[in-house]
């Protein structure tokens, strides 16, 4: 093994990271159209994805290790430093093209994990409020557990507690 191991483990993660960026927009674009009898599915495809980089993330850890101590830089060693120590430029700049990639994609993911996120919330909002619109004459109770009236309103609070 070694650094052009390494290399293949990181340019397989950037895949795996783009894979899970388009499963991301997959999800955004099936909570945007209204279509979510499919997000079991793609939040499936998206658990997939993330078990896959798990696993290239151990073995991409495995491999860092070994270059490390190869390299005499201590078994820890991060891709930052990593790039600061390889030996030749060559390798300089691809594990830094590397660390520059996945600090890229990562930050896309999160930015559209958070968009998916609120349209999700807004999503369950929107059917907890329909739902208690729906049914506003059963089995409602108040504070003390007596039976209670329900105004045709939806309501945030109990005001009578």
């Amino acid at each position: 093994m070694g650094v052009n191991e390494l290399s293949t483990l990181l340019w397989r993660e950037r895949e795996l990271l783009e894979l899970l960026m388009f499963k991301l927009d997959e999800e955004q674009l099936l909570l945007t159209s209204g279509k979510s009898k499919w997000l079991p599915y793609a939040t499936r495809e998206v658990e997939q994805v993330l078990t896959r980089l798990r696993k290239a993330g151990i073995e991409r850890t495995v491999e860092a290790s070994a270059v490390a101590m190869e390299w005499g830089i201590g078994d820890e060693a991060t891709l930052r430093e990593l790039s600061d120590h390889s030996p030749t430029d060559a390798w300089r700049d691809i594990l830094s093209s590397h660390l520059t990639a996945l600090t890229s994609l990562t930050q896309q993911i999160a930015s559209v994990r958070d968009i998916n996120l609120q349209y999700l919330r807004a999503a369950t909002r929107a059917t907890q409020e329909t739902l208690a619109g729906l049914n506003a004459d059963r089995g409602v109770y108040d504070g003390r557990g007596a039976n209670a009236t329900v105004s045709s309103h939806a309501h945030l609070f109990d005001r009578q507690i």
